[in-house]
């Protein structure tokens, strides 16, 4: 027996998933102390169900996600409208170095999934998935890539991506912590003295739930302006339906200009690049070029509450079409993989990233929060640095500031170009 669901139907489904999963992040606290998206968790839950109805033989149900792309191509321009260039210098050089260790990380993820599949003897495009693509990219960066890949012909290539995202959403959160402490007691760092922080300003949950608004590409875009926004009080700048409106057509225009742009690169040098990154890259520019000539207002609070409500339409739709049994042949190989990937994450961030970014305090947190969106996404960051600082009392602001910046948006810079490129290279 079959069960074919309408657009129509699906896309109710995928919103009624999406709020079930915002309920049981807060009522189950695992879910919760994780950063388990709410998208995650009910879409998880309904591929669960569809693979034991299918086992059992009792129903197999399809579904139509037309509306999955259109979501995920708007959910990238708000990632582009993010990138002010503005932002890298908010940070300064710090920001920069750390930037450079986030890109650089996103390369030798790929490359160690690429070799790694190809040892192993398993597609490496494959590999791709199990490296920046569900890494650095988190459970977005597996669902805007994995359908790609399969379009290419690899089969299963979006399961492995969203299982290799939900693996390092757990670990980087379980090892993140632990790893920064380590370093605290193995080089004797000193916890320095208390300064007026975001959490004495306004609370100390607030600044963090701010700021966790970002979260590469899984987790919708963090702007320059993040910091101030943190020590807002809530009200302070108000989405209405013109602000809404105005955006939303700025970014439909964007989606369109960014289609076209994929399209000419294409023609030019037989290049593929898929329309939400073409789209990404269109918004990009025309924020730099709106920053200069402002020729009008965008309204940051409405690109993200359009970014969250599109991520979170399209995660569940790509979490509840997930066909699990994809996964069995491919257990093995995934799982050396990963390990690999975790190893090198761990090394690198304990002997580079630390020392790069000062052997001290702030490094320290700032090694915390690598770990959490290199493996995950940038909420789980800000959850590692937020448990960290509430440890020693003392809350990094430079951490506060450089890891959200770099993690949510300015990695996705280079990431995703980087990815198409991988992409295209295996594929022949």
């Amino acid at each position: 027996m079959e069960l074919q669901l309408s657009l129509v139907q699906t896309a109710a489904l995928a919103l009624i998933l999406l709020v079930f999963g915002e309920f049981a992040r807060r009522r189950v606290a695992f879910l919760e102390k994780f950063c388990i998206p709410a998208p995650v968790v009910g879409g998880f839950l309904f591929a669960l169900l569809v693979l034991v109805l299918r086992q059992t033989g009792t129903v197999e149900i399809s579904l139509d996600t037309s509306l999955q792309t259109p979501a995920m191509i708007a959910f990238f321009t708000t990632i582009g409208l993010a990138g002010s260039l503005a932002t890298i210098k908010k940070g300064g050089k710090l920001l920069l170095i750390y930037l450079v260790a986030c890109w650089t990380l996103a390369f030798a993820q790929n490359i160690i999934g690429m070799g790694m599949a190809k040892l192993l003897g398993v597609d490496p495009m494959l590999g791709i998935m199990a490296g920046a693509v569900s890494l650095e990219g988190g459970h977005g960066g597996a669902a805007a890539f994995g359908p790609t890949a399969e379009s290419m012909g690899v089969e299963g290539a979006t399961t492995v991506a969203i299982a290799s995202a939900t693996f390092g959403l757990v670990a980087g959160s379980l090892i993140g912590g632990m790893l920064a402490s380590f370093l605290m007691h193995r080089h004797k760092l000193e916890v320095p003295a208390k300064p007026q922080t975001i959490a004495q300003k306004v609370g100390a949950g607030y600044g963090v739930k701010k700021l966790a608004g970002g979260g590469g590409f899984a987790g919708g875009p963090a702007t320059g302006e993040d910091l101030d926004e943190a020590i807002k009080q809530p009200g302070d700048e108000i989405s209405n339906y013109s602000s809404i409106l105005s955006t939303s057509t700025i970014i439909g225009i964007i989606m369109v200009l960014g289609m076209l742009l994929g399209d000419w690169i294409a023609q030019m040098t037989g290049f593929s690049l898929p329309a939400y990154v073409g789209a990404m890259i269109a918004a990009v520019i025309f924020r730099n070029l709106n920053d200069k000539f402002n020729w009008v207002k965008i309204n940051d609070d409405s690109v993200n509450l359009i970014s969250q409500l599109t991520l979170g339409f399209f995660l569940t739709q790509a979490m509840m079409s997930l066909k699990i049994w994809e996964l069995a042949n491919l257990a093995g190989p995934l799982s050396i993989i990963l390990l690999v990937q975790l190893v090198f994450i761990t090394l690198f961030s304990a002997i580079v990233v630390f020392r790069i970014m000062g052997k001290n305090y702030d490094a320290a947190t700032m090694v915390a929060g690598f770990m959490g969106h290199g493996l995950g996404a940038t909420p789980n960051a800000l959850a590692n640095m937020d448990s960290f600082n509430a440890k020693y009392g003392v809350r990094s602001e430079k951490a506060f500031l450089i890891v959200p910046l770099a993690g949510a948006v300015l990695i996705d810079l280079v990431a995703l170009p980087w990815i198409v490129w991988c992409m295209n290279l295996v594929a022949g």
